[in-house]
């Protein structure tokens, strides 16, 4: 029987049996207030005595060295507790949230149940006739420290296809007009078709067919040292590149300490553009700009800088074989919203492996052919040859008959993804398509992605452009910026400089769209579906 307080006291002192009665002496109230006195007065004696000789000075000493020390022990052994639980974080049979990188160890909070974005929607965009174009609109991002506990534990499925190997041959012969560059193997029109039957286990070009390893020797080479750090790189890596000094590098803002720490941040550039940001911009001695990593890219395999930049847009898993997501950014763009919230948002919220945007205005790939030729992206010529190529293969005009599918057209500047086997085939299968036909990626994209998809169940998401456009800024082009700032008219001393764009919210509920262009409505008979996700 359990006890309660009382009847604990009364077991303690014998509550049950009778004390034996002992003769007491009272004494007198006086003796007693005398007594307490002398006492008083006897202890008042010795602390003048300790603190008029040096006795009370190593008093003092000593009972400030206790103090002290009791604190550095007490503080080692909250440091051993704090690191005895930060290793029991990193078991696999660990259920609290956090996140560990190079030795740090970060807790994060679990996102509430439901969904603090679940019924969240933004709003249509404004009516406004004389500002038209695209335009962002908002977008429902988590705290930094939930969307990093949404971070599966695990790697995703990757279906049917679970080994995946690349084709190394250090002497690859052009057999066919179409068959790509040495960079890529060459691989034939059956080697092609091949591919795209998915297996098990694969083997299939993707690029860097010679050499040690992907950029050794490979043509696409990167410094060993530099090889050596980006092979240290796990977790996220947001990447980007710069080309021919065909852009001004943005800076990514926004970003939390945690992804400063957590995240790699890598800037791919040639020779020509390393020169001028040595010219313009001081490296420090880990070779960084700010928040990127400069990677120096020597023997490009391609004359064309557009086509150079494909490689490591869409074969990062190659240079980057120990990460698990990549955020792709084209070198025009500046990256404002933190790396967790955006894979958050896109991938894990979504549960897709795959995630881009779908063209603002056109989702019908012979509408893009066509937009390109008008702006002169590329030779006619080419781009009929290759549009012809995939209508003969059973590429048809897009029509609400494809959905769930809700675009032919990505806007490929931005691409998030899964490091699984299914997506690294995914992308190594589109980059063989640009390095035989056109390097515009657009024109492509439907091809591979259709005949993926009618073997497995990839978990791709096309989402609003409008939402891209939410957490990256878009910059002209270098010789765009340098044309329109020839002819720019001066400005009077009495004009204002002009509004600040309006901070972005990266705590619940919603970003607010920045001004960065605006939506154009759909011409009447290609009104595009409202469906986000495939």
């Amino acid at each position: 029987m359990t006890l309660g307080l009382p009847a604990l006291r009364s077991e303690i002192y014998g509550g049950g049996a009778a004390l034996p009665i002992k003769a007491v002496r009272r004494r007198p109230r006086a003796s007693i207030s005398g007594s307490r006195e002398k006492e008083a007065n006897f202890f008042r004696r010795i602390w003048r005595t300790l603190l008029g000789r040096e006795v009370g000075l190593f008093f003092l000493l000593f009972v400030l060295a206790a103090a002290f020390f009791s604190f550095v022990f007490r503080l080692s052994e909250g440091q051993v507790r704090m690191d005895m639980e930060s290793t029991a974080h990193q078991h696999p049979a660990s259920n609290e949230p956090g996140i560990r990188h190079s030795g740090i160890y970060w807790q994060t909070k679990a996102i509430p149940s439901p969904h603090p974005c679940g019924n969240f929607s933004y709003p249509p965009p404004p009516h406004d006739k004389k500002r038209t174009g695209p335009r962002s609109c908002p977008v429902c991002y988590v705290p930094v420290e939930q969307a990093m506990n949404s971070m599966p534990t695990s790697s995703s499925v990757s279906p049917v296809l679970k080994d995946l190997n690349y084709i190394i041959e250090e002497n690859s012969v052009k057999k066919e007009s179409k068959g790509g560059s040495t960079f890529g193997g060459h691989p034939t029109l059956q080697q092609r078709n091949e591919s795209f039957d998915i297996k098990e286990s694969m083997t299939v070009h993707c690029g860097f067919v010679k050499g040690k390893k992907p950029g050794c020797g490979t043509l696409f080479d990167i410094n060993d040292a530099d090889l050596l750090e980006m092979e240290q790189c796990h977790g996220i890596v947001v990447a980007s590149a710069i080309f021919g000094n065909y852009d001004i590098m943005q800076h990514p803002k926004n970003i939390s300490e945690a992804s400063k720490m957590s995240a790699c941040f890598y800037m791919f550039v040639d020779e020509r553009t390393a020169a001028y940001i040595n010219n313009s911009t001081e490296l420090d001695r880990t070779k960084r700009v700010g928040l990127w990593r400069v990677i120096v890219v020597r023997n490009l395999p391609y004359v064309d800088p557009r086509r150079n930049g494909k490689v490591p847009k869409l074969l990062l898993h190659r240079l980057f074989p120990n990460v698990r997501y990549s955020i792709w950014i084209d070198g025009k763009l500046e990256l404002v919203v933190d790396p967790y919230l955006i894979l958050e948002r896109f991938l894990w919220r979504e549960n897709a492996t795959f995630a881009i945007s779908r063209h603002y205005r056109r989702f019908d790939v012979f509408e893009e052919g066509k937009a390109n030729k008008a702006a002169k992206k590329y030779g006619n010529a080419s781009i009929d040859a290759q549009l012809e190529f995939y209508r003969r293969e059973g590429l048809t005009h897009y029509s609400p008959d494809k959905l769930p599918i809700t675009s032919d057209v990505p806007e490929g500047c931005v691409i998030l993804r899964e490091h699984i086997p299914i997506t690294n085939l995914f992308t190594c299968l589109w980059f063989n398509e640009v390095d035989r036909f056109t390097s515009r990626d657009q024109l492509s994209f439907s091809t591979v992605r259709d005949k993926i998809m009618a073997k497995v169940d990839l978990k791709l998401n096309m989402f609003d452009d409008c939402q891209r456009r939410n957490f990256v800024n878009q910059v002209y082009h270098k010789d765009v910026m340098q044309q329109k700032s020839s002819h720019r008219p001066p400005v009077s001393s009495n004009e204002s400089s002009g509004k600040s764009q309006s901070d972005r919210t990266t705590r619940f509920q919603q970003r607010k769209p920045v001004g960065n262009g605006r939506y154009k409505k759909p011409r009447s008979g290609h009104r595009h579906p409202s469906s986000n996700t495939l």
